[in-house]
């Protein structure tokens, strides 16, 4: 019994001795995970910030801020950063910088018809494939008339833009200084140039199953239902929450459908500095 006794307590004293010498597994295995992913807590899965460009990351056709190109490296640390604009990618590139399509996880042009992740090229579509080459020409040469027939203080040149997935119609033409896009903004507000414009192509062409949306100061794009920003989304189904940031979100603007849309969480802003701030305000703080 005592022999019994003391075996006992010999071996309770060495597996005593043993837990001691090991630390703990859970704790352990916790501490070393964090130590080396201290970035992984920090950024937010499943969640994207998506942006419109014009009015929402630059001014109307102008460069984006040092600033805000900043802003946007600090953001990707915390979410999935995109941008979807009605231009085309070299237009966006004028705007963004050249490495735009690294710049951010994903880049949209003419509203996600040719599709950019991580630098390369996921998809693209095209407007005379959809059209055919008769019904395009019968669209082009109807709203060339009727600029020629508009009475405004100025007209330009390229009246229309012809691009992969939409045509862009200026009615006083791209080639416009920025001073004379800025007096065709503030005529447009008096006289709804493009409003009307819009409304008669609408009632024309209604056979064809056609967009018109108003976008930045002197033009507006035309493209097939279902083919305006909302097309970007099928890129994005992976993610729980889509945050898009776009200045036009009113019925009738270019940012309307994906604002609207039940896919999106929608943020209207006014300028770059609202976007910062209202992306500061959700993500950042």
């Amino acid at each position: 019994s005592d022999t019994l006794s003391l075996k006992i307590r010999s071996v309770h004293s060495r597996l005593y001795c043993y837990s001691h010498l090991l630390p703990p597994l859970s704790s352990s295995s916790s501490s070393t995970s964090k130590s080396l992913h201290p970035s992984m807590a920090a950024k937010k899965p499943g969640v994207i910030a998506l942006f419109d460009v014009d009015g929402t990351l630059t001014a109307p056709r102008k460069e984006a801020t040092p600033e805000l190109l900043e802003f946007i490296r600090e953001l990707r640390k915390v979410v999935t950063v995109g941008v979807v604009g009605g231009s085309d990618l070299s237009k966006i590139s004028e705007q963004l910088g050249k490495t735009v399509t690294t710049d951010y996880d994903y880049c949209f042009s003419e509203n996600g018809l040719a599709a950019h992740k991580d630098g390369e090229p996921i998809g693209i579509q095209s407007l005379k494939l959809y059209l055919g080459e008769d019904k395009l020409k019968e669209l082009i040469n109807f709203t060339l008339h009727y600029i020629a027939d508009l009475d405004i203080p100025i007209k330009r040149g390229t009246f229309i833009e012809f691009r992969n997935g939409m045509l862009n119609v200026s009615p006083i033409g791209r080639n416009c200084s920025q001073e004379e896009r800025d007096e065709f903004e503030r005529y447009d507000k008096v006289q709804n140039i493009r409003p009307k414009m819009v409304a008669e192509l609408r009632e024309r062409f209604a056979h064809l199953n056609l967009t018109f949306s108003i976008g930045g100061q002197i033009s507006f794009d035309v493209f097939p239902k279902g083919w305006d920003k909302t097309y970007c989304l099928q890129y994005l189904e992976d993610f729980n929450e889509i945050h898009f940031f776009g200045d036009k979100t009113y019925e009738g603007g270019n940012d309307y459908e994906i604002y609207e849309s039940p896919k999106t969480i929608g943020h209207s802003v006014t300028s770059p500095d609202d976007t910062m701030a209202k992306c500061k305000a959700l993500f950042m703080s």
